[in-house]
């Protein structure tokens, strides 16, 4: 920890401590926000940002601790009295109405009245015409946010934002996701005229030279606990990483050795053209061998989950070579990829991997009804049998099959979709962060199953947020960043150190 700095307290968090059931997801946390000054928070996934972040914002209520702002304590009862306090964020995920306007988009839920009745539309256009203005943005107020770009759904993010008055805490929660890079320097430039008014901003970036840039303060989270703070001009890249990650190398000693098979997969030049305009996936190029354990890691908006939804058949426009075996394929539709042995286990699984009226038996087997009938009619008693078997291999915690899915509990529902996809006889298992949201114990299930299914000779393409499950569970990873492939390591090369560094690769 460095010396306290001179500038202005603004904000501070002392002894944040955040319990939920099974885990603690901040440990006695301070963290201090300077009065003009970009307060960078960093640390991996899981490191406790985000929920240090709701907390500040009045999402989240802490179990321990206190917030002061200006030296004085607060108690933050949600959004609204944060932003009364003067405390606004931009939020990762976009928090737009895309059936309204961009003006209506920026003053929803403050909106101005004349005559203390009616909207004053004419009002909102104008100011809205103004925060553009200062964003060098030309869009027109009345265009709906359904017709905006990404990026420039991004700005008007941004833009919301900033009419919030009395503001004195900005969140921004990796404001440049989206943006071009004429756009990202349109808002740098925003930030330090901000700094200058004495707004004290607090950035969360994975982007390393990016914080290295527009950063004066850094505070380092690891498995929800206070590592490191120092002044920006005292650090260095690889200062943040072995602060990130805890050391300054490490490698995965208790991944198996395999020897090399047959090819399984072979993808060339996969490229997925955003609506937008620009590239989602650009000539992304990999292989894949029988019972091997791929690793693909990267930030988001990398283009992961793209990538595993092109495969899966969910983006037939996409345009590059994919060979299943030696034979060319045109992944064109889930069904045709589901009949060729691929299976995608959705990052979402509420949205995207059950069907939540149905029951745990349901569930399990939409995916293969083909599997149980005979003649033409459904066979209970082999669609039974398949559903106590897979119960049982992936130690699912259900009393009763007939049970809604939702009477689960989450990890128990990751392990239904999972068995649901196993059911129809994968070659290739596309898992999308398999062990978001669910407890440790349920998480050792899982990469236990991941682990012997490889051992079976199942093909999986692993997409995980997690450093440390990425290196303990693959055979080798592939490193996106917007959208292309920045690096490939394995052995003695799939070190913490070199999948960082590549993933913050432009």
């Amino acid at each position: 920890m460095h010396a306290q700095p001179s500038a202005e307290l603004c904000l501070q968090a002392k002894g944040i401590t955040k319990r939920y059931p099974g885990t603690v997801a901040l440990d006695n946390v301070d963290f201090e926000v300077y009065r003009g000054k970009v307060n960078v928070l960093i640390g991996e996934n899981g490191a406790g940002k985000s929920t240090l972040m709701k907390i500040i914002a009045g999402i989240e209520q802490p179990t321990e601790g206190e917030l002061r702002m200006n030296g004085r304590p607060v108690k933050l009862a949600g959004t609204r009295d944060a932003a009364a306090k003067g405390i606004g964020i931009i939020h990762q995920e976009l928090n737009l109405f895309p059936n309204m306007t961009i003006a209506q988009n920026m003053f929803i839920g403050r909106e101005h009245t004349r005559y203390g009745m009616l909207l004053d539309h004419d009002r909102h256009v104008e100011k809205t015409r103004d925060i553009l203005r200062q964003l060098e943005c030309d869009l027109d107020p009345h265009t709906p946010v359904s017709r905006l770009k990404v990026g420039q759904q991004q700005i008007v993010e941004i833009a919301k934002t900033l009419t919030q008055s009395e503001m004195q805490v900005l969140i921004m929660d990796e404001p440049t996701s989206s943006l071009s890079t004429a756009e990202v320097e349109v808002l740098f430039k925003l930030i330090r005229d901000l700094k200058a008014k004495g707004l004290a901003i607090i950035y969360i970036s994975h982007r390393l030279e990016e914080i290295m840039r527009i950063g004066d303060y850094i505070t380092v989270l690891r498995d929800g606990k206070l590592v490191a703070r120092d002044e920006i001009a005292n650090i260095d890249i690889p200062w943040i990483v072995r602060n990130m990650v805890g050391h300054d190398q490490v490698l995965s000693t208790n991944r198996p050795k395999r020897q090399p098979t047959e090819e399984v997969l072979r993808v060339e030049n996969l490229t997925l053209r955003s609506p937008e305009g620009g590239f989602i996936l650009k000539d992304v190029s990999f292989s894949l061998q029988k019972g091997e354990i791929v690793g693909i890691y990267g930030l988001m908006g990398a283009g992961r989950t793209e990538l595993l939804e092109t495969l899966m058949g969910l983006h037939p426009e996409a345009e590059g070579a994919v060979y299943l075996e030696g034979k060319p394929i045109k992944p064109t539709s889930v069904r045709n990829q589901i009949d060729r042995g691929f299976a995608l286990v959705p990052e979402d699984r509420q949205r995207q991997g059950l069907v939540q009226p149905l029951s745990i038996a349901k569930n399990m087997t939409l995916s293969s009804l083909g599997k149980y009938f005979r003649r033409l009619f459904l066979s209970s008693k082999l669609e039974n049998s398949s559903i106590a078997r897979m119960i049982q291999n992936l130690y699912i915690k259900a009393p009763d099959p007939k049970l809604p899915v939702l009477s689960l509990s989450g990890g128990n529902q990751q392990k239904v979709v999972i068995g649901k996809y196993l059911l129809t006889d994968p070659k290739i298992l596309l898992l999308d962060e398999p062990s978001r949201g669910i407890d440790v114990g349920a998480k050792a299930d899982v990469f236990n199953i991941i682990r012997q299914l490889a051992a079976e000779r199942v093909s999986i393409l692993l997409v995980s947020s997690e450093l440390k499950e990425i290196l303990a569970y693959s055979d080798r990873v592939i490193v996106l960043s917007g959208g292309r492939l920045t690096g490939e390591f394995q052995d003695d090369q799939l070190t913490e150190n070199n999948l960082v560094n590549a993933s913050s690769k432009k």
